[in-house]
């Protein structure tokens, strides 16, 4: 908005500026960061007052999250306003792409809202069915995926070419949204353990979304260019703010939990940006924390139903080893050196091409 108000009333000095997409990204990271803190205590203290007892706590989890009892959920609604607010102030609103990413932000953050609700109110860990959740979800995935796919080529890190995937390639994007929603949905099991994956894959899709939306980087990187996706690089900083801000509070113990509401909006978020900069397999490498986590659980369940017998001890993973006697913070910081690990690959094949 403040880009349009620029450029509209013709404020040379301010429209100089903020035509810069690298000054309009810090700008959106402080706002939200900004909006974040100052909201956060009153908003949590409403959702505790709300919630009354707050998220339930699965009996057949760790005993060590017992302790949690009382802890309000939907936090995920302080991490959604700071990034639509800044997103509004700060992005070009004219891009079909912007649009199709606020699409994919709200979209998915209502549905987990609506299961985060439906958990709270009936007092139950399952919230709304999965067919129902997943209906929806690809619904607003393959709404967004024919705003943003202008080119159907699948390209690969590592190679010079891509593989032609026609009409398909619409299938295969809604099924990375999607995917990614629910691998970080999976991953928000402990205090600060998704948020900050998520923040570090968010910083890392801010650099590749500049890069390719920059015509002479994506050539001397040998990367597909994509017009106007350096706008995408604006909300990965409104995450990245929104994120920080969110984890002041998530972090042990927690004051608040983000519920689906944040997990499958954040991950939805990422998956449209991958999907919108052509480097879906990548977010694949530099959210392979998230991949492991849903892989955890896949394998779990098509394990146990064959053979009756478990492969982990609990699944998603990270209750694996707190079964295991780690202790959570434990598993939280080495899932974050994990996480970091993986982005500085992702960055690498930029280059090795």
């Amino acid at each position: 908005m403040l880009y349009l108000l620029a450029q509209l009333f013709e404020f040379e000095g301010l429209a100089n500026l903020i035509r810069y997409q690298s000054f309009r990204a810090g700008a959106c990271l402080l706002t939200a960061l900004t909006i974040g803190m100052i909201i956060g205590p009153r908003f949590i203290g409403y959702l505790r007052v709300s919630q009354g007892k707050g998220q339930p706590i699965r009996l057949d989890g760790p005993q060590t999250h017992l302790a949690k009892r009382g802890t309000p959920t939907m936090g995920g609604l302080l991490i959604l306003t700071s990034v639509l607010i800044s997103m509004l102030l700060w992005m070009d609103l004219t891009s079909w792409m912007v649009w199709a990413c606020i699409a994919v932000t709200i979209g998915f953050g209502a549905i987990g809202f609506f299961d985060d609700y439906d958990k709270v109110t009936k007092r139950s860990h399952k919230g709304v069915s999965g067919k129902v959740r997943l209906t929806f979800e690809f619904a607003v995935a393959g709404l967004a995926a024919w705003l943003v796919v202008d080119d159907t080529v699948l390209y690969l890190p590592f190679m010079t070419f891509g593989i032609p995937l026609g009409p398909f390639y619409y299938v295969f994007a809604a099924f990375v949204i999607v995917g990614a929603g629910n691998a970080v949905n999976l991953t928000d099991g402990l205090d600060g353990l998704a948020i900050m994956p998520v923040i570090i894959a968010s910083g890392t899709f801010a650099i590749i979304a500049y890069l390719v939306g920059r015509t002479d980087f994506a050539t001397y990187l040998g990367i597909p260019y994509v017009e106007g996706a350096g706008e995408l690089a604006i909300l990965c900083a409104a995450i990245i703010g929104a994120g920080l801000a969110f984890l002041w509070f998530n972090a042990p113990p927690a004051a608040v939990f983000m519920g689906d509401t944040g997990s499958l909006a954040l991950g939805g978020a990422l998956g449209v940006i991958a999907v919108a900069a052509h480097h879906e397999v990548v977010l694949a490498i530099v959210g392979g924390l998230f991949v492991l986590e849903a892989v955890s659980v896949i394998v779990q369940v098509f394990w146990f139903k064959r053979t009756g017998k478990r492969i982990f001890r609990m699944a998603p993973i990270h209750h694996h080893f707190e079964q295991k006697g780690w202790a959570e913070s434990t598993v939280v910081i080495r899932f974050w050196i994990v996480s970091i690990v993986l982005a500085v690959i992702g960055l690498a094949t930029l280059k090795v091409r």
